[in-house]
Protein backbone atom coordinates (compact mmCIF):
# COMPACT_ATOMS: atom_id res chain seq x y z
CA UNK A 1 0.00 0.00 0.00
CA UNK A 2 1.46 3.51 -0.26
CA UNK A 3 0.40 7.31 -0.10
CA UNK A 4 -0.26 9.04 -3.38
CA UNK A 5 0.24 12.63 -3.61
CA UNK A 6 0.18 15.03 -6.16
CA UNK A 7 2.41 17.82 -6.68
CA UNK A 8 1.54 20.82 -8.50
CA UNK A 9 0.20 18.38 -11.18
CA UNK A 10 -1.99 19.87 -14.00
CA UNK A 11 -2.57 18.68 -17.71
CA UNK A 12 -3.85 19.85 -20.85
CA UNK A 13 -4.54 17.39 -24.41
CA UNK A 14 -1.90 20.41 -25.49
CA UNK A 15 1.48 18.76 -27.24
CA UNK A 16 2.37 22.67 -26.36
CA UNK A 17 1.04 24.07 -24.00
CA UNK A 18 0.88 27.65 -24.20
CA UNK A 19 -1.11 30.44 -21.85
CA UNK A 20 -3.97 29.94 -23.55
CA UNK A 21 -4.28 26.31 -22.98
CA UNK A 22 -7.17 24.89 -22.12
CA UNK A 23 -6.35 22.55 -18.81
CA UNK A 24 -8.07 19.44 -18.57
CA UNK A 25 -6.35 19.44 -14.88
CA UNK A 26 -6.08 22.20 -13.56
CA UNK A 27 -3.37 22.91 -11.06
CA UNK A 28 -3.74 20.95 -8.07
CA UNK A 29 -2.43 19.12 -4.72
CA UNK A 30 -3.78 16.73 -3.16
CA UNK A 31 -2.94 13.55 -0.71
CA UNK A 32 -4.80 10.25 -0.80
CA UNK A 33 -2.97 8.71 2.76
CA UNK A 34 -2.33 4.61 2.79
CA UNK A 35 -4.56 2.24 2.73
CA UNK A 36 -7.61 4.99 2.79
CA UNK A 37 -10.49 4.28 0.98
CA UNK A 38 -11.17 7.68 -1.12
CA UNK A 39 -13.98 8.47 -3.70
CA UNK A 40 -13.28 10.85 -6.51
CA UNK A 41 -16.58 12.63 -7.54
CA UNK A 42 -18.01 14.99 -10.45
CA UNK A 43 -20.05 14.80 -13.50
CA UNK A 44 -18.93 13.29 -16.73
CA UNK A 45 -16.16 15.66 -18.33
CA UNK A 46 -14.76 17.52 -14.98
CA UNK A 47 -11.41 15.36 -15.25
CA UNK A 48 -12.31 12.29 -12.79
CA UNK A 49 -10.58 9.69 -15.35
CA UNK A 50 -8.03 11.88 -16.70
CA UNK A 51 -6.78 11.89 -13.17
CA UNK A 52 -6.91 8.56 -12.44
CA UNK A 53 -5.31 7.89 -15.57
CA UNK A 54 -2.49 9.76 -14.88
CA UNK A 55 -2.26 8.46 -11.51
CA UNK A 56 -1.76 4.80 -12.73
CA UNK A 57 0.74 5.48 -15.65
CA UNK A 58 -1.84 5.41 -18.73
CA UNK A 59 -1.03 9.26 -19.32
CA UNK A 60 1.78 11.41 -18.06
CA UNK A 61 1.08 14.86 -16.50
CA UNK A 62 1.86 18.12 -18.24
CA UNK A 63 3.06 19.51 -15.16
CA UNK A 64 3.81 18.22 -11.72
CA UNK A 65 4.55 14.92 -9.98
CA UNK A 66 3.21 12.00 -8.55
CA UNK A 67 4.69 10.52 -5.98
CA UNK A 68 4.35 7.07 -4.36
CA UNK A 69 5.30 7.36 -1.09
CA UNK A 70 8.39 9.85 -1.75
CA UNK A 71 8.97 7.95 -5.16
CA UNK A 72 8.62 10.33 -8.12
CA UNK A 73 6.63 8.09 -10.28
CA UNK A 74 6.21 10.12 -13.47
CA UNK A 75 8.02 8.03 -15.78
CA UNK A 76 7.47 4.66 -14.35
CA UNK A 77 5.12 2.50 -16.72
CA UNK A 78 2.07 1.21 -15.81
CA UNK A 79 3.40 -2.19 -14.36
CA UNK A 80 5.96 -0.62 -12.87
CA UNK A 81 3.79 1.23 -10.30
CA UNK A 82 2.24 -2.02 -9.28
CA UNK A 83 -1.60 -0.07 -9.95
CA UNK A 84 -4.53 -2.09 -10.35
CA UNK A 85 -7.11 -0.25 -12.70
CA UNK A 86 -10.77 -1.75 -12.92
CA UNK A 87 -12.64 -0.06 -15.64
CA UNK A 88 -16.11 0.90 -16.50
CA UNK A 89 -16.34 -2.74 -18.83
CA UNK A 90 -14.69 -5.73 -17.42
CA UNK A 91 -11.03 -6.12 -18.77
CA UNK A 92 -11.16 -10.35 -18.82
CA UNK A 93 -10.00 -13.13 -21.05
CA UNK A 94 -13.64 -14.42 -22.11
CA UNK A 95 -11.97 -17.62 -23.23
CA UNK A 96 -9.89 -18.36 -19.64
CA UNK A 97 -12.09 -19.95 -16.68
CA UNK A 98 -12.31 -17.99 -13.77
CA UNK A 99 -9.47 -19.83 -11.88
CA UNK A 100 -6.96 -18.97 -14.84
CA UNK A 101 -8.16 -15.19 -15.19
CA UNK A 102 -7.81 -14.97 -11.32
CA UNK A 103 -4.20 -16.83 -11.56
CA UNK A 104 -3.23 -14.96 -14.68
CA UNK A 105 -1.23 -12.21 -12.49
CA UNK A 106 0.09 -14.68 -10.51
CA UNK A 107 1.64 -16.64 -13.53
CA UNK A 108 3.57 -13.89 -14.87
CA UNK A 109 5.29 -12.66 -11.95
CA UNK A 110 6.28 -16.35 -11.80
CA UNK A 111 4.51 -17.43 -8.27
CA UNK A 112 4.70 -20.64 -7.13
CA UNK A 113 1.77 -22.72 -7.99
CA UNK A 114 0.88 -23.45 -4.67
CA UNK A 115 0.67 -20.13 -3.64
CA UNK A 116 -1.37 -19.48 -7.04
CA UNK A 117 -3.59 -22.01 -5.91
CA UNK A 118 -4.00 -20.42 -2.48
CA UNK A 119 -4.43 -17.08 -3.45
CA UNK A 120 -6.88 -17.54 -6.33
CA UNK A 121 -8.91 -19.80 -3.57
CA UNK A 122 -8.93 -17.17 -1.21
CA UNK A 123 -9.91 -14.28 -3.08
CA UNK A 124 -12.56 -16.27 -4.76
CA UNK A 125 -14.08 -16.98 -1.20
CA UNK A 126 -14.83 -13.23 -0.67
CA UNK A 127 -15.94 -12.33 -4.07
CA UNK A 128 -18.26 -15.21 -4.18
CA UNK A 129 -16.77 -16.58 -7.26
CA UNK A 130 -15.84 -20.41 -5.65
CA UNK A 131 -18.97 -21.55 -7.42
CA UNK A 132 -17.74 -20.21 -11.07
CA UNK A 133 -14.06 -20.93 -10.67
CA UNK A 134 -14.89 -23.81 -13.50
CA UNK A 135 -16.43 -22.04 -15.96
CA UNK A 136 -15.35 -19.23 -19.05
CA UNK A 137 -15.54 -16.37 -18.15
CA UNK A 138 -18.02 -15.39 -21.40
CA UNK A 139 -20.42 -17.25 -19.67
CA UNK A 140 -20.67 -15.61 -16.68
CA UNK A 141 -23.14 -12.70 -16.25
CA UNK A 142 -21.68 -8.68 -16.46
CA UNK A 143 -21.89 -7.91 -12.25
CA UNK A 144 -19.71 -12.12 -12.14
CA UNK A 145 -17.44 -10.75 -14.98
CA UNK A 146 -16.83 -7.37 -13.04
CA UNK A 147 -15.58 -9.33 -9.86
CA UNK A 148 -13.61 -11.33 -11.90
CA UNK A 149 -12.13 -8.26 -12.86
CA UNK A 150 -11.55 -6.61 -9.65
CA UNK A 151 -10.16 -10.28 -8.42
CA UNK A 152 -7.23 -9.89 -10.92
CA UNK A 153 -6.23 -6.70 -8.72
CA UNK A 154 -7.09 -8.06 -5.41
CA UNK A 155 -4.89 -11.56 -5.91
CA UNK A 156 -1.38 -9.96 -5.58
CA UNK A 157 0.22 -9.09 -3.23
CA UNK A 158 2.57 -6.11 -4.41
CA UNK A 159 -0.77 -3.99 -5.32
CA UNK A 160 0.10 -0.85 -4.32
CA UNK A 161 -3.54 1.09 -4.47
CA UNK A 162 -6.24 0.21 -6.04
CA UNK A 163 -8.45 2.20 -8.74
CA UNK A 164 -11.70 1.96 -9.95
CA UNK A 165 -13.34 4.20 -12.81
CA UNK A 166 -16.62 3.81 -12.91
CA UNK A 167 -16.94 -0.29 -12.29
CA UNK A 168 -20.16 -0.04 -11.33
CA UNK A 169 -22.24 1.18 -14.41
CA UNK A 170 -23.04 -1.96 -15.99
CA UNK A 171 -24.18 -3.74 -13.77
CA UNK A 172 -28.00 -4.42 -13.02
CA UNK A 173 -28.90 -1.90 -10.02
CA UNK A 174 -30.12 -4.61 -7.45
CA UNK A 175 -26.83 -5.54 -7.78
CA UNK A 176 -24.87 -2.39 -7.31
CA UNK A 177 -25.76 -1.77 -3.39
CA UNK A 178 -24.69 -5.58 -2.83
CA UNK A 179 -20.70 -5.14 -4.84
CA UNK A 180 -20.06 -1.62 -3.09
CA UNK A 181 -20.70 -3.50 0.68
CA UNK A 182 -18.63 -6.08 -1.03
CA UNK A 183 -15.69 -3.50 -2.07
CA UNK A 184 -15.96 -2.16 1.54
CA UNK A 185 -15.38 -5.42 3.07
CA UNK A 186 -12.27 -5.87 0.83
CA UNK A 187 -10.66 -2.41 2.32
CA UNK A 188 -11.44 -3.07 5.72
CA UNK A 189 -9.82 -6.71 4.92
CA UNK A 190 -6.78 -5.56 3.41
CA UNK A 191 -6.47 -2.16 4.02
CA UNK A 192 -4.86 -1.78 0.41
CA UNK A 193 -5.39 2.46 -0.52
CA UNK A 194 -8.10 2.32 -3.16
CA UNK A 195 -9.86 5.35 -5.40
CA UNK A 196 -13.00 5.30 -6.84
CA UNK A 197 -14.27 7.49 -9.64
CA UNK A 198 -17.60 7.81 -9.99
CA UNK A 199 -20.12 10.43 -10.90
CA UNK A 200 -23.34 8.90 -8.32
CA UNK A 201 -22.99 10.49 -5.10
CA UNK A 202 -24.84 7.58 -3.30
CA UNK A 203 -21.64 5.27 -4.58
CA UNK A 204 -19.66 7.72 -3.51
CA UNK A 205 -20.75 7.88 -0.09
CA UNK A 206 -21.53 4.14 0.28
CA UNK A 207 -17.88 3.19 -0.45
CA UNK A 208 -15.86 6.16 0.29
CA UNK A 209 -14.39 7.78 3.84
CA UNK A 210 -14.01 10.60 2.40
CA UNK A 211 -15.00 12.35 -0.99
CA UNK A 212 -12.90 14.36 -3.77
CA UNK A 213 -15.54 16.65 -5.25
CA UNK A 214 -14.40 17.04 -9.31
CA UNK A 215 -15.63 20.23 -10.79
CA UNK A 216 -13.67 21.87 -13.87
CA UNK A 217 -10.33 20.29 -13.72
CA UNK A 218 -10.35 21.25 -9.87
CA UNK A 219 -10.95 18.99 -6.82
CA UNK A 220 -12.96 21.90 -5.28
CA UNK A 221 -14.01 20.39 -1.98
CA UNK A 222 -12.02 16.94 0.14
CA UNK A 223 -14.05 15.39 2.92
CA UNK A 224 -16.84 13.42 4.81
CA UNK A 225 -19.86 13.00 3.13
CA UNK A 226 -21.31 14.66 6.15
CA UNK A 227 -18.84 17.52 5.85
CA UNK A 228 -19.74 17.94 2.05
CA UNK A 229 -23.47 17.73 2.94
CA UNK A 230 -23.76 20.03 5.82
CA UNK A 231 -20.85 22.97 5.01
CA UNK A 232 -20.44 22.38 0.76
CA UNK A 233 -17.07 24.76 0.27
CA UNK A 234 -18.25 25.45 -3.69
CA UNK A 235 -21.83 26.46 -4.70
CA UNK A 236 -21.13 23.28 -7.01
CA UNK A 237 -20.80 20.89 -4.61
CA UNK A 238 -24.28 22.30 -2.78
CA UNK A 239 -25.94 21.60 -6.02
CA UNK A 240 -24.21 18.18 -6.68
CA UNK A 241 -24.55 17.05 -3.57
CA UNK A 242 -28.22 16.20 -2.38
CA UNK A 243 -31.70 15.37 -3.45
CA UNK A 244 -32.65 18.09 -4.41
CA UNK A 245 -29.33 19.91 -4.43
CA UNK A 246 -28.99 23.32 -2.03
CA UNK A 247 -30.72 26.17 -2.77
CA UNK A 248 -28.47 29.43 -4.12
CA UNK A 249 -29.51 32.53 -4.55
CA UNK A 250 -27.41 35.45 -5.91
CA UNK A 251 -27.80 38.28 -3.69
CA UNK A 252 -26.74 42.09 -3.07
CA UNK A 253 -25.58 43.10 0.40
CA UNK A 254 -28.12 45.08 2.73
CA UNK A 255 -27.76 46.47 6.08
CA UNK A 256 -29.01 43.79 7.80
CA UNK A 257 -27.97 41.04 5.31
CA UNK A 258 -28.41 40.61 1.79
CA UNK A 259 -31.67 40.61 -0.39
CA UNK A 260 -32.62 38.82 -3.40
CA UNK A 261 -36.20 40.06 -5.45
CA UNK A 262 -37.18 42.33 -2.55
CA UNK A 263 -36.53 39.91 0.15
CA UNK A 264 -34.45 40.68 2.89
CA UNK A 265 -32.30 38.03 4.55
CA UNK A 266 -30.97 39.03 7.98
CA UNK A 267 -26.56 37.65 8.16
CA UNK A 268 -24.65 37.43 11.36
CA UNK A 269 -22.10 41.17 12.11
CA UNK A 270 -19.32 38.66 10.93
CA UNK A 271 -20.77 37.24 7.41
CA UNK A 272 -21.71 41.37 7.21
CA UNK A 273 -18.11 42.41 7.68
CA UNK A 274 -17.29 39.64 5.19
CA UNK A 275 -19.78 40.46 2.38
CA UNK A 276 -18.13 44.57 2.89
CA UNK A 277 -14.61 42.64 2.17
CA UNK A 278 -15.39 40.71 -0.50
CA UNK A 279 -14.85 43.26 -3.25
CA UNK A 280 -16.76 40.90 -5.84
CA UNK A 281 -20.71 40.94 -7.21
CA UNK A 282 -20.53 37.52 -6.54
CA UNK A 283 -21.78 36.49 -3.67
CA UNK A 284 -24.31 33.89 -2.76
CA UNK A 285 -26.06 32.40 -0.15
CA UNK A 286 -27.41 28.77 -0.10
CA UNK A 287 -29.11 26.26 2.37
CA UNK A 288 -30.57 22.87 2.09
CA UNK A 289 -34.11 21.77 1.58
CA UNK A 290 -33.60 19.77 4.60
CA UNK A 291 -32.85 22.97 6.87
CA UNK A 292 -35.29 25.35 5.54
CA UNK A 293 -37.67 26.53 8.55
CA UNK A 294 -41.36 25.75 7.58
CA UNK A 295 -43.59 27.36 9.98
CA UNK A 296 -46.95 26.38 10.50
CA UNK A 297 -48.43 29.97 10.77
CA UNK A 298 -46.87 33.53 9.69
CA UNK A 299 -44.59 35.27 12.38
CA UNK A 300 -42.25 38.18 12.30
CA UNK A 301 -38.90 36.18 11.00
CA UNK A 302 -40.88 34.15 8.66
CA UNK A 303 -41.27 35.03 4.93
CA UNK A 304 -43.98 34.65 3.09
CA UNK A 305 -43.59 32.78 -0.13
CA UNK A 306 -46.60 30.78 -2.49
CA UNK A 307 -46.62 26.58 -2.64
CA UNK A 308 -46.33 25.54 -6.19
CA UNK A 309 -46.08 21.90 -5.97
CA UNK A 310 -45.60 18.85 -3.22
CA UNK A 311 -44.06 16.28 -4.29
CA UNK A 312 -44.67 12.86 -1.86
CA UNK A 313 -41.98 10.42 -1.50
CA UNK A 314 -43.19 8.21 1.43
CA UNK A 315 -41.08 9.26 3.89
CA UNK A 316 -40.95 12.45 3.45
CA UNK A 317 -41.99 15.67 1.30
CA UNK A 318 -40.22 17.89 -1.36
CA UNK A 319 -42.35 21.05 -1.22
CA UNK A 320 -41.45 23.75 -3.97
CA UNK A 321 -42.20 27.22 -2.75
CA UNK A 322 -42.31 30.56 -5.09
CA UNK A 323 -39.86 33.22 -3.00
CA UNK A 324 -39.56 36.56 -4.92
CA UNK A 325 -38.71 35.06 -8.58
CA UNK A 326 -36.78 32.35 -6.58
CA UNK A 327 -38.11 28.80 -6.39
CA UNK A 328 -37.34 27.24 -2.89
CA UNK A 329 -37.22 23.84 -1.89
CA UNK A 330 -38.12 22.42 1.42
CA UNK A 331 -38.17 18.93 2.86
CA UNK A 332 -40.88 18.29 5.17
CA UNK A 333 -40.38 14.92 7.46
CA UNK A 334 -43.52 12.33 7.22
CA UNK A 335 -45.13 13.83 10.06
CA UNK A 336 -44.96 17.87 9.40
CA UNK A 337 -48.15 19.31 8.20
CA UNK A 338 -47.93 20.53 4.85
CA UNK A 339 -48.99 23.70 3.45
CA UNK A 340 -51.72 25.02 1.37
CA UNK A 341 -51.52 27.59 -1.25
CA UNK A 342 -48.88 29.64 1.12
CA UNK A 343 -46.68 29.06 3.46
CA UNK A 344 -43.81 30.87 5.84
CA UNK A 345 -40.01 29.71 5.77
CA UNK A 346 -37.12 31.06 7.51
CA UNK A 347 -33.64 30.04 6.61
CA UNK A 348 -31.65 28.98 10.79
CA UNK A 349 -28.14 31.15 10.78
CA UNK A 350 -26.29 28.37 11.23
CA UNK A 351 -27.23 26.82 7.97
CA UNK A 352 -27.54 29.43 6.07
CA UNK A 353 -23.77 29.48 4.40
CA UNK A 354 -22.55 32.23 2.27
CA UNK A 355 -20.53 32.42 -1.10
CA UNK A 356 -17.97 34.96 -2.55
CA UNK A 357 -16.87 33.65 -6.08
CA UNK A 358 -18.49 30.64 -5.96
CA UNK A 359 -16.32 29.18 -2.54
CA UNK A 360 -17.38 29.43 0.98
CA UNK A 361 -17.01 31.89 3.40
CA UNK A 362 -15.85 30.18 6.70
CA UNK A 363 -17.48 32.81 9.76
CA UNK A 364 -13.75 32.29 11.75
CA UNK A 365 -12.22 33.85 8.35
CA UNK A 366 -15.07 36.63 8.94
Amino acid sequence: MVQITLNSLAHTYDKKPTSDSIYAIKEMNHVWKQGGAYALLGPSGCGKSTLLNIISGLMSPSQGDVMFDDMRVNELRPQDRNIAQVFQFPVIYDTMTVYDNLAFPLRNMKVHKAKIHSKVTEIAEILELTNVLSKKAQHLTADEKQKVSMGRGLVRDDVSAILFDEPLTVIDPQLKWKLRRKLKQIHQQFNITMVYVTHDQLEASTFADEIAVMYNGQIVQFGTPRELFERPNHTFVGYFIGSPGMNLMEVTPTENGVSFDGVEVPLSESYRHAVSQAGSQNIKIGIRPEFVHVWEKGNESALRCDVLHVEDLGTYKIVTLQLGNKQIKARLQEDQPVPKQEAYISFPEQWTMLYVDEFLVNVGEA
